[in-house]
């Protein structure tokens, strides 16, 4: 037997398959992590069996594998094919492809199986022996925890964990070692599962019953897992329809077929509140899969889906590539959020990648969102999805009223603050009607640039061309980009003058003002800055839904998702913030922000209110946002982007140069770009040259990043027959180019910056 087998090393010169013979004492999958001698030397490196045969014809020695590292494959038949897939439309090393399949500490033996150490009675004495041994005459215990312990196993009749021991009585570690010492108590062990913090809170599951459009929607998704032909559907719903509902119903069919699951959510915040509505009502087969796990949570949580412990898999981009091996639906919730897209590479899109697993499984996909992304509604109207519409809330509840503030008139008026009178007047009245409420800005830190007044100089990062934003609790200015920090100056670095002055508000000024308004309400803040810790989006939430703080004050982890009934109010600090970012996307991200935000308030039997501050009460997102109207913004959104040739009517495509040099990365960059020119011209020819609408060089928004210059080549393309070809030249020019100047190929890169 012979094993096709690709080194774990992250290099192009090595990214093939190489042939060892398999030992005849060795039992070998397709699919098996392996060790094997490489290089010179005979050094052991690990690598993964992507095939194996029975016949080979080779007229030079093979090496033999040394070992399996695991008992079982850790990579399914499916996976291999996508791995392959992936390689070759993201132009990515295969290696690394396999690599997003497995919990990254599997390799190089970073992560093992958690042994728990246990205890049972021995055999020697029968219990009650036990006991008046470890009595006086009178019948008193004489070492008292060891006479509980040897109680406690006696009535459980059970083998017990030592920490489960220690969780009753209470500090018996020694008592334990005793016992064993003395021969009454026999120690063993197991594999356990360790398990992610609040996995097993379950939060009460209310049974429902579905209203006629949830009805609709789940017996469209049913009849598409019953074809097994691996449809796409669309699943649009107001916020509060009952979206999740309809998920839980859709898994439950799933599941009572046999198949099994994966549900993506766009923000780890999301996840323990979305774990804990699952875990109700599917109890511990539900696995979850996110970056803020420790190695042995994540490893063991792959290991319970790859060995049929669990089979819904709950979690952000990366379970996509949960190790399913009878997929029946896969769930992308918020499917509209950026946060899909990988920016490491495999650039991969979770959406590209379930839709494939989708159609190699003959699994369903359903895509939901209260504001599907426009690509999505365009497929979805076009015919290429099946669009399923829930247009209303459950019990018929109203969608919340949206007041429009004009800042300018706020301003006019006297008002230099942060709240409008409008909001804190509402504000005043949520409180005393002890309700609660949410306030959105999506800057973090407490104000976003510092400037001289003298001469205008604004404090930049020394490694990104951006400005550095002011965090008052840290007494610091800190880079968003690079996290690089800096002190306060308290003169300006340039003319020397201490006409220091902080512009621009961020969360922390909200929090801060808010706390001089209102000094006896308290405020929860939810940001990159306070959500580091592990856990702290879990506590916080908790804390929020218990009613520990009448006000959530956050960035737009608080937007999408979640569901308090008690909030009735919700403020939108700066409707603005993302409508002036250079991206033909700005638009759509603000109406879909302010339409999830607006989404969190009156959820339950109160009405909810919306307050939406800006300085362009006019403009098209904000207004259709105001009406809950995403069939005009999406007619609105549709037209602009036909008139200015943007997807979906074209392929815009970004190739990123990055290096230390700035004249040179520019020279470089240039000719490269016009080379590129040329060379696409001259494969479409006279006919057609129509279909390249645009490439630009100049460079990039943000100049210098994390230490680096960057430069851009912009390429507009029409979608014709010859797409295919022209993508298959920008690719192999990028990969020809990718060492020499660090070159990165974005198809409709999701951030323009």
């Amino acid at each position: 037997m012979f094993a096709e087998i690709i080194i774990d090393i992250a290099h192009a010169n090595v990214d093939r398959l190489f042939t060892y013979r398999v030992p005849e004492e060795l039992s070998i999958l397709p699919g098996q992590h392996v060790l094997v001698p490489f290089g010179h030397g005979n050094a052991q490196k690990e690598g993964f069996v992507l095939s194996l045969t029975e016949t080979l014809e080779a007229d030079y020695p093979l090496k033999d594998v040394l070992r399996a590292i695991e008992p079982y494959p850790v990579l399914l038949p499916e996976q291999i094919s996508l791995a392959y897939w992936m390689q070759k439309n993201y132009h990515c090393l295969l290696v690394d492809a396999l690599r997003l399949m497995i919990p990254a500490q599997l390799r190089g033996g970073r992560v093992h199986e958690k042994i728990e150490r246990t205890v049972s009675l021995s055999r020697t004495l029968t219990p009650e022996e036990m006991l008046r041994s470890l009595c006086d005459s009178s019948g008193k215990p004489r070492a008292k925890k060891q006479h509980e312990v040897v109680k406690l196993l006696s009535e459980s009749g059970l083998e017990m964990s030592v920490a489960d021991i220690n969780a009753f009585l209470g500090g018996a570690s020694s008592a334990i070692g005793a016992l064993i010492r003395r021969g009454y108590l026999v120690e063993n062990g197991h594999v356990t599962f360790r398990r992610p913090d609040g996995a097993g809170e379950a939060i009460a599951d209310k049974t429902v019953a579905l209203n006629a459009a949830q009805q609709s929607a789940v017996a469209a998704v049913n009849e598409a897992m019953a074809r097994r032909d691996g449809s796409t559907l669309l699943l649009h719903g107001v916020t509060g329809s009952g979206k999740t509902e309809v998920y839980m119903r859709c898994i439950e069919a799933c599941l009572r077929s046999g198949r099994e699951a994966i549900v993506l959510v766009p923000e780890i915040s999301l996840t323990p509140q979305t774990v804990g509505r699952f875990r109700a009502r599917f109890s511990d087969e539900i696995a979850v899969l996110h970056s803020r796990l420790s190695a042995g949570e994540r490893f063991d949580e792959w290991r319970r889906i790859r060995l049929g412990r669990a089979r819904v898999a709950v979690g952000a981009r990366s379970a996509i590539f949960a190790p399913f091996s009878a997929l029946g639906l896969i769930i992308i919730d918020e499917e509209h959020e950026a946060s899909y897209q990988s920016e490491t590479a495999p650039r991969y899109h979770a959406a590209e990648i379930a839709l494939r697993r989708a159609a190699e499984t003959g699994a369903a996909l359903l895509l939901g969102s209260a504001t599907p992304s426009l690509l999505s509604y365009f497929r979805a109207t076009s015919g290429r999805y099946q669009l399923l519409t829930l247009p209303e809330r459950v019990m018929h509840r109203p969608m919340p009223e949206v007041e429009i503030v004009d800042m300018r008139q706020e301003f006019l008026a006297g008002n230099n603050g942060i709240f409008s009178q409008r909001l804190q007047k509402l504000l005043r009245e949520c409180f005393s009607d002890g309700r609660q409420a949410m306030l959105f800005l999506n800057r973090r830190g407490y104000s976003t640039f510092v400037s001289c007044r003298a001469c205008g100089k604004v404090i930049q990062c020394e490694n990104c061309d951006i400005s550095m934003t002011y965090h008052k609790n840290a007494g610091l200015l800190r880079c968003h980009f690079c996290g690089a920090s800096a002190p306060i100056p308290s003169r300006c670095p340039d003319c020397g003058k201490p006409f220091i002055k902080y512009f621009g508000i961020g969360t922390e000024q909200v929090e801060e003002q808010l706390r001089r308004l209102f000094p006896d309400v308290r405020a929860l803040r939810m940001d990159t800055d306070t959500m580091r810790k592990k856990g702290a989006f879990d506590q916080t939430l908790s804390a929020f839904s218990r009613g520990e703080a009448q006000v959530l004050i956050g960035t737009q982890m608080i937007a999408k998702g979640h569901d308090f009934p008690n909030v009735t109010l919700v403020g939108v600090v700066a409707a603005d913030a993302t409508l002036c970012i250079p991206d033909y996307r700005s638009t759509e991200r603000t109406f879909q922000l302010l339409t999830q935000v607006a989404g969190r308030a009156g959820r339950d039997d109160n009405p909810g209110r919306v307050v939406v501050q800006t300085y362009n009460p006019n403009h098209p997102a904000i207004r259709f946002a105001k009406n809950h109207d995403y069939p005009g913004f999406f007619r609105y959104e549709l037209a602009e982007r036909r008139k200015a040739l943007f997807p979906p009517y074209t392929l815009f495509l970004r190739l990123l140069f990055s290096g230390p040099d700035e004249a040179a990365l520019a020279e470089s960059g240039e000719r490269y770009g016009r080379a590129l020119e040329a060379a696409l011209l001259d494969l479409l020819g006279s006919e057609g040259r129509q279909d390249l609408l645009m490439l630009s060089c100049s460079p990039a928004p943000i100049r210098k990043k994390q230490g680096s210059y960057r430069y851009q080549v912009l390429i507009k393309l029409l979608r014709t027959k010859r797409t295919a070809s022209v993508l298959r030249l920008i690719y192999d020019f990028e990969a020809a180019h990718r060492n020499e100047l660090f070159a990165l190929l974005e198809v409709n890169p999701q951030d323009m910056l």
